[in-house]
């Protein structure tokens, strides 16, 4: 029997598809909606291949106020909603603000109004570690105060938020925001991974596409940081575990866990790992080199960030679990299947 029908927007993405298939695992029936515009429908099939069974699936896009309304007028038997549908690129929001605007906060209104018009109340939205800004101090806890964001990206999670608070005032709806940190790796089947459509700006895909020969060079910028190897501190924890907390995050609000209406958990693995850390784990454990350049600082970059995720432990049950090795492995392992299957 299943234990609900959930909602996964933006489920062909990264985190979205291996959420879906630990949903599925779990008992769940999924639902995923999405425009593809920066994924692919062949995820459909690698997760079915993963569960041995297939998501139910609707090509919409959120910011079509029509299209949304109509899917939720037939399926009412929502249970619970996971909100990942959103641009992410920090350095494009920078370039193109309005783009991240409209389709990041007019798709999540789309949503509430929906949720609040067939009385649906459990949301789990996809946040982020960028609300907090550069930390006063480490590690970051859900106390740590909201500065003003960076890039018109990280702003949009904190306006996202606002919108959802102000919603769970005037409606039935629940909602936990989820404040991860940096997710990477691969599920460990091959078959779903990181898939950056453009150039990547984060460290994992730029190591991995670095090492299958995409890109020339790795630059790691800086080395002069007040850390033990001079390099930037950041918490790295497996896209898996991520995928676990949410569905942790959905059964705390079916269960009727949560004492607020809107509450915030931060996700992390609650220790830093400096680049040269992960380089050197990444070419230890799975035998290769790399070509690396020590360059100077990058212009926004904070010394270091990692998570205090006691909130999780106490609230859903819920820890990182697996090591940088298995990070570093399963995102290599990701990039050589792209190569043969010559994606």
């Amino acid at each position: 029997m299943s234990k609900g029908r959930i909602l996964v927007t933006g489920g062909t993405g990264y985190i979205g598809s291996h959420t879906v298939v630990e949903l599925q695992n779990a008992g769940y029936e999924v639902v995923i909606i999405d425009n593809l515009s920066n994924s692919y429908s062949w995820i459909i099939d690698s997760i079915t291949k993963i569960t041995k069974i297939k998501p139910e699936f609707h090509e919409i896009d959120l910011c079509n106020g029509k299209d949304v309304n109509d899917f939720f007028n037939k399926n009412k038997d929502i249970d619970g909603i996971i909100h990942f549908a959103a641009f992410k690129a920090v350095g494009e929001s920078v370039e193109n603000p309005n783009k991240y605007y409209y389709n990041n906060l007019v798709s999540l209104m789309h949503i509430l109004q929906n949720m609040q018009k067939h009385k649906l109340s459990n949301l789990v939205f996809s946040s982020s570690c960028t609300v907090y800004g550069e930390p006063e101090k480490v590690p970051i806890s859900e106390e740590a105060p909201i500065v003003k964001a960076e890039s018109p990206y990280g702003n949009t999670k904190q306006i996202s938020e606002e919108i959802i608070f102000d919603n769970t005032k005037i409606s039935e709806i629940s909602a936990v925001a989820l404040r991860y940190f940096n997710p990477v790796g691969a599920h460990e089947s091959n078959l779903i991974g990181e898939l950056p459509l453009n150039k990547p700006q984060s460290l994992m895909p730029v190591l991995t596409q670095t090492c299958i020969g995409k890109q020339e060079k790795l630059f790691v910028h800086g080395n002069d940081y007040p850390t033990p190897d001079g390099t930037a501190i950041r918490d790295y924890f497996h896209v898996s575990d991520l995928a676990i907390a949410h569905v942790k995050a959905i059964s705390y609000m079916q269960e009727k866990r949560n004492k607020d209406k809107f509450t915030f958990i931060n996700l992390g693995s609650e220790k830093g790992y400096s680049v040269l850390e992960v380089i050197e784990e990444f070419e230890k454990i799975n035998n290769v080199k790399l070509n690396y350049e020590m360059g100077p600082r990058r212009a926004g970059d904070v010394i270091r960030v990692y998570a205090d995720s006691s909130k999780a432990l106490k609230e859903l049950g819920w820890k990182a679990e697996k090591s940088l090795s298995e990070m570093v492995r399963t995102a290599w392992k990701w990039e050589q299947s792209l190569k043969d299957n010559k994606i």
